[in-house]
């Protein structure tokens, strides 16, 4: 059915760039609730800066509207929803929250999520029923702002950056605007739930929902060579997956690997893009470790998959950045755990509430790469260990963090929003199977 035929209306999904390659867990949202018959479409705030895209993007039928990135390159579209706005009844009371906002962060940016906000408002189409952005730093200012324009309601989903480094009062004043929202991590949840309005009609206004995984998408794990770093013709296959940014904390990792023993063999993959790239290549180099080391930028996901299924150990050392931006529970912990890899990871954030040291990985504290090293040493040399770690985080990861659970909750979310009261629709292959899974998540149990 055509978007402008649903007789309920679309959900406008707002997002800060799409397609990106590091941001799997939105693709696999969207695709997850198109196969559920929710109407969406796609507004994008920035244009994709990477060339390849996972094969998820390429099923997803919405197709991505872009808005200006920067005001300068397209002023006739930026006129044209400004002169629109002025002639909406609502334009005042936007104006009057953007110059509160102001006040309280003076910068080009703001102004910047104005203009956004103002082509948005006026190029949403009529059967537009509801916004939900994705992060609540600059896509929430820029869909807040237009939905005031536009007299529409919005929801939100929070992940990681956009919780811990929006200032309180921008969090607390859009949490009060917005009809609902979800956010992916424990932590994360307390610290929104903390800034939440205190409202009896309205308990939970932001509920825990983990993203999960997929695992139709997912091969079967390998059978992997007990490998145990004394044969240099064959060493131990280290790999780990994320953009090079100060929060992943790969610098640690370099100096961990580089304190690893002498007659350890091993060799290490990066994947990921990031603007710190040439800093760690620099680093490998100063560490002599750089002919073990292999830098090979962002790939796809089945590229992802291949390397986590030929390696034997997968090495996150997550921290908090000197920015206070910081990760939730990264998606490629549980894509590790899909192929039965040892993990070893930093007991921090999101990701202990995934991982339990000792049960289903090794967890260090942030920011110690002594003993990250210590403990790479470790399962390096005990392929029996890896083997049982990767197993329980496999078992823990279908038991307690499938996607579905969380999907149907989004879904009943959104068509609720909606005022569609339909039953929940068909799966993704169209072919009419009902889903009777339950619709509510909750954090699992230790």
């Amino acid at each position: 059915m055509p978007l402008e035929q649903h007789p309920s209306g679309v959900i406008a999904v707002v997002v800060k760039g799409y397609p990106r390659l590091s941001e799997t867990f939105i693709a696999q949202e969207i695709l997850a609730l198109e196969a559920r018959g929710l109407p969406l479409a796609i507004w994008s705030l920035r244009h994709p800066t990477e060339k390849a895209v996972h094969p998820m993007h390429k099923k997803i039928k919405a197709r991505p509207n872009y808005l200006p990135e920067y005001l300068y390159q397209e002023p006739l579209r930026v006129a044209a929803g400004f002169l629109w706005g002025l002639r909406q009844r609502t334009i005042w009371r936007m104006l009057g929250t953007f110059w509160r906002d102001l006040k309280r962060d003076m910068t080009a940016n703001r102004g910047r999520r104005l203009g956004q906000a103002f082509v948005l408002a006026r190029e949403l189409p009529a059967h537009t029923g509801h916004l939900h952005v994705h992060y609540l730093h600059t896509p929430a200012s820029v869909v807040r702002y237009a939905a005031l324009l536009r007299g529409l309601t919005f929801s939100f989903s929070a992940h990681a950056k956009d919780i811990w480094t929006t200032p309180d009062w921008e969090i607390r004043e859009k949490i009060t605007d917005s009809a609902w929202g979800v956010t992916c991590t424990r932590d994360g949840h307390i610290r929104l739930s903390g800034l939440s309005p205190s409202e009896p009609s309205r308990p939970g206004r932001v509920e825990l929902v983990y993203h999960g995984l997929d695992l139709s998408r997912f091969p079967a794990p390998p059978q992997r060579p007990p490998r145990d770093g004394s044969d240099p013709a064959d060493p131990v296959r280290i790999v780990t997956v994320g953009r090079a940014v100060a929060k992943k904390g790969f610098d640690d990792l370099l100096a961990a690997l580089a304190a690893l023993p002498d007659g350890l063999h091993w060799q290490f993959v990066h994947i990921g893009g990031g603007e710190l790239l040439g800093d760690l290549k620099q680093q490998a180099a100063r560490e002599g470790i750089a002919g073990r080391v292999a830098f090979l930028g962002a790939k796809a996901q089945p590229d992802v998959i291949t390397m986590m299924r030929e390696a034997d150990l997968f090495v996150l050392p997550a921290k908090e950045a000197k920015s206070g931006d910081r990760d939730g529970l990264p998606n490629v912990l549980m894509e590790a755990a899909s192929q039965e890899l040892a993990i070893v990871a930093s007991d921090f954030a999101g990701i202990p509430e995934f991982l339990r040291d000792g049960r289903e990985g090794v967890l260090v504290p942030p920011g110690r790469w002594d003993l990250l090293a210590n403990a790479i040493n470790l399962l390096a040399r005990d392929p029996k260990r890896r083997a049982l770690l990767g197993q329980a985080a496999a078992s823990r990861l279908a038991r307690d963090f499938s996607m579905d659970a969380g999907i149907e909750l989004l879904a009943a979310k959104f068509r609720a929003q909606l005022g569609d009261d339909r039953a929940p629709s068909v799966d993704g292959d169209g072919t009419g199977k009902a889903e009777t899974e339950r619709a509510l998540v909750a954090a699992p149990t230790e």
